[in-house]
């Protein structure tokens, strides 16, 4: 296997999160994929508590040791994911920030962004497991902090282009607040099925409007 070594990143008790060699060849970073989106599938079927490099390597057909010449431990496999999640993220951000802002009507805003982030959460396989272990676990706590400080950020900048009124430390506030709604209820929405799904989604939206609305300045009277 033809491979590079990586930049050593290490948890906050000191434990390998980086993987052992940065795959270069095609079956390699094919092979690194694998590993992840069956550690995906196994963390929706048993949780990240029963998840283990055995049951990860006995899915896969192959030796706990050769899934170490990949990673050196669950934890760096859950950290190239949440990596992996946040590009996702990051990437639908960007989608955001080239639509045409401040032509779009409120609802027709607060529609498309819900529905695009959605998208997001709904793409990754055990999402609700991935999202529980960066808030809970020391090692991966890091990229949790990243993910809540790039949404603030760049929605902060998205708030003031569709015109919403306040300093950038009030727009801020107002993306710090929205991040925490759409975060924990996209949560309860991928993880509900039918007509619940479909409610709390509705509910979602017009709880965000409702946020978003009083920063709308009305047009002066003629």
């Amino acid at each position: 296997m033809n491979t590079a070594p990586t930049a050593e990143r290490v948890g906050a008790r000191g434990q390998p999160l980086s993987p052992r060699r940065a795959p270069l060849q095609q079956r390699s970073v094919a092979r690194a994929g694998q590993i992840l989106r069956v550690t995906a599938e196994l963390l929706e079927e048993v949780g990240f508590d029963a998840l283990t490099t055995i049951l990860i390597a006995r899915r896969m057909g192959i030796s706990v040791g050769t899934l170490y010449h990949y990673f050196p431990n669950k934890h760096a496999i859950m950290y190239a994911m949440a990596e992996q999640w946040l590009r996702e993220v990051e990437r639908a951000l960007d989608e955001v920030d080239a639509w045409p802002l401040a032509e779009l009507p409120l609802t027709a805003f607060v529609e498309r962004l819900i529905e695009r982030q959605l998208a997001v959460y709904r793409a990754q396989q055990g999402i609700l497991h991935l999202v529980q272990a960066m808030f809970s676990i020391p090692e991966l706590r890091t990229l949790d902090q990243r993910h809540d400080a790039l949404v603030i950020e760049r929605m902060t900048r998205v708030f003031a282009r569709c015109g919403l009124q306040g300093s950038t430390i009030e727009l801020g506030r107002l993306a710090r607040a929205y991040l925490e709604l759409t975060h924990a209820l996209l949560l309860v929405v991928v993880n509900q099925t039918g007509n619940r799904s479909r409610r709390t989604l509705a509910d979602l939206k017009r709880v965000t409007l409702a946020l978003l609305q009083p920063c709308i300045e009305e047009d002066p009277a003629p």
